[in-house]
């Protein structure tokens, strides 16, 4: 019976995948290159003001937007990307709750400005938390929720005269609301003799640190008139033909050509063809298989869309080519598989978070990152809890790694924040976010939540409508939410398909006592599944440690601690994932920073790696047990085993 439920999965995912589709409207491909398109990268040095006034409005007052930042009072140096808050040696700007100003020139080269069958957009890879864009003074966009790309197309304006350059004007409130995506409030303090007048802060239930600014590259790119607007990709497998279903939306012509070609990973062209929606197959295909679970892991094929459309002008020729991995995935009552094979997820959570540049994106920093996920033997982790930049999910289909793609639900701790406003704005995150993300065969579920309030009366309204839409903008894929309510009082569980439990035990409960670990947590996934029928992963467990503490007998917080309990945890988890257990995710990946706490020692030291990637004993418990895990795998699908030798991240 469960191979039966996976195959009709597997089978109807891509049918149902097409109905989804027209609850998105309008593309958000990446801004690639091709011969038809170029791209203008906005990063390096931006000016930039806070807005300390009073009521924060100082800026629109005074229309800051109309003329150049600087004429309107002193600006700062601010590099985009970067989180603006530990770049000073300001300590108001590092906490600071309100609207900041960012501005640049762009120099524009001539065809664009001139050239009237060229389209200018303007892209902001995203902006905490809300934003409003203005180009030469002119309003062009605005956008609620970080984390996600937004766009306006700004030809008319760069092409309105004889431009050679543009001013590009972006004021951001990072101010959280009940309603917002994380929720916060605001707490106002009006006992003068206590506080400052007018003194507020800012309040979470999250436990990170709210960073904001522009924390992914701003640019501009181009394409014709007529041009390539989304192209949508599902994939299946009969026997050994991957069969590739696309769908390809144009903008700006009602007549056009398409062509569609699937090239390999040398180049050639192994199916094609023609339309806007139709499937490729592809015999003997390369499948993407995950990082130590294939010889050949993350094969992907490039697909090659040529679009030729009639205008007024004449012909318009655009380009664009798709990385694409063939592969499916499948939920059975104690399994979660990958082309058909038992995956089992050994991995991490992680945060978007580093010294000085905060939540900024930053190449080295995501290498060094993926280096030392394939050095632990790392096969998967979870977007914690917001979604990240597009290029970590590229090099996730680029090295194998499996992305659970979470949404920025955290937090959502009061009724208020389950009420019909939030649950509206979460719906076109989820559509924001399977829009970017859809195409990238590393993602292999969507997480709309992580530890929400799901035992309050509202919840389960809440819970049912959010993964409902989310499954009908995505039928291929998975939905879970992230739990840490007790089985019983959960009302948002009965509505995914894989449980995700976090729990901290001897940690925020019984802590220092190891010796009731595995009581406990057996017992915890025994009520999980006995109730729902569903496989689970323990999305988050661990413990706080700082690096270069030791206690023996362990204590906690000491380095031996967080070993013992991880330990302690992996004896129950290698009875579970016999049966039903399909994953496991330490808490946490790196040591990241938080808001000031009695309880947090700057920032939480959960990490297995320092916040500067070193790695603590912790990393060295897992390492061996993830390549164990590895070589397990492969004793049950292979005859050839992964072999981590030394330091070499692996050897075949």
């Amino acid at each position: 019976m469960l191979r039966e439920r996976a195959g009709v999965w597997a089978v109807l995912g891509p049918l149902l995948w097409g109905c989804g589709l027209a609850l998105l409207q309008g593309g958000m491909l990446y801004p690639r290159e091709s011969r038809s398109r170029e791209r203008k990268e906005l990063d390096g040095l931006w000016s930039f003001r806070a807005d300390f006034s009073d009521n924060r409005r100082q800026g629109f007052e005074q229309q800051w937007y109309r003329a150049p930042l600087r004429e309107s009072g002193p600006t700062l140096d601010m590099p985009v990307p970067s989180s603006f808050n530990d770049v000073g040696q300001d300590g108001r700007l590092r906490s600071f709750v309100g609207w900041v100003w960012y501005e640049r020139e762009a120099t524009l080269p001539q065809r664009w400005t001139q050239d009237l069958g060229t389209r200018v957009v303007l892209r902001i890879g995203s902006a905490h938390y809300y934003a409003i864009v203005w180009v030469n003074g002119v309003h062009v966009a605005e956008h609620e929720g970080g984390h996600l790309p937004f766009e306006a197309d700004i030809s008319k304006l760069v092409q309105s005269g004889p431009l050679s350059f543009c001013r590009i004007t972006i004021a951001i409130n990072n101010t959280l609301s009940p309603y917002t995506l994380p929720p916060g409030t605001i707490l106002y303090q009006t006992d003068t003799s206590k506080y400052p007048k007018g003194y507020f802060v800012q309040n979470t239930n999250f436990d990170f640190f709210n960073y904001a600014g522009l924390h992914r590259s701003v640019l501009l790119y181009t394409t014709p008139i007529s041009y390539i607007d989304d192209i949508t990709i599902t994939t299946d497998v009969d026997r050994d033909i991957g069969l590739v279903n696309y769908q390809i939306f144009i903008q700006g012509s009602e007549h056009f050509q398409l062509e569609v070609f699937l090239l390999d990973e040398d180049g050639r062209a192994v199916a094609q063809g023609t339309g806007g929606q139709g499937q490729l197959q592809v015999p003997r295909a390369h499948l993407w298989w995950p990082y130590l679970m294939h010889e050949h892991p993350a094969y992907l094929y490039s697909l090659e869309v040529r679009l030729t459309a009639q205008t007024a002008d004449g012909p318009v020729s655009d380009f664009y080519t798709l990385p694409v991995g063939i592969r499916t995935v499948a939920v059975t009552e104690s399994q979660f598989l990958i082309n058909g094979k038992p995956f089992y997820f050994h991995g991490v959570n992680k945060h978007e978070d580093a010294d000085i540049r905060g939540k900024g994106f930053d190449w080295p920093l995501l290498v060094k990152d993926f280096n030392l996920l394939r050095w632990l033997g790392a096969n998967a982790f979870r977007t914690s809890h917001y979604p990240y930049a597009e290029e970590v999910m590229q090099l996730c289909d680029r090295y194998g790694i499996v992305v659970i793609d979470e949404s920025p639900g955290v937090g959502i701790a009061l009724a208020q924040s389950l009420s019909n406003m939030s649950l509206q704005h979460h719906l076109e995150v989820m559509e924001e976010m399977v829009r970017r993300d859809k195409n990238h065969p590393a993602v292999v579920m969507w997480s709309v939540a992580n530890e929400p309030a799901s035992s309050l009366k509202p919840a389960g309204y809440y819970f049912k409508t959010l993964i409902a839409h989310t499954k009908a903008l995505d039928p291929s894929r998975p939905v879970t939410f992230v739990t840490k309510s007790s089985y019983e009082a959960d009302l948002g569980v009965p509505y995914v398909d894989v449980i995700c439990v976090n729990s901290y035990y001897s940690w925020y409960h019984d802590y220092g006592h190891m010796e009731v670990i595995q009581l406990q947590l057996a017992t915890q996934f025994e009520n999980w599944y006995r109730t729902y029928q569903k496989p689970i992963i323990q999305s988050e467990y661990g413990a706080e440690t700082i690096a270069g503490f030791h206690q023996d007998p362990p204590l906690m917080f000491s380095e031996e601690y967080q070993k013992g309990l991880l330990e302690q945890y992996h004896l129950v988890l290698d009875q579970k994932r016999k049966e039903y257990v399909v994953g496991e995710l330490i808490w946490n990946f790196a040591d990241f920073m938080t808001d000031q706490s009695p309880q947090r020692a700057i920032g939480n030291r959960k990490g297995i790696f320092t916040r500067q990637r070193q790695p603590k004993s912790a990393a060295f418990l897992l390492r061996e047990r993830y390549w164990k895990l590895a070589n397990e795998t492969w004793h049950h699908q292979s005859a050839v085993k992964p072999q981590c030798v030394g330091n070499s991240p692996f050897t075949f």
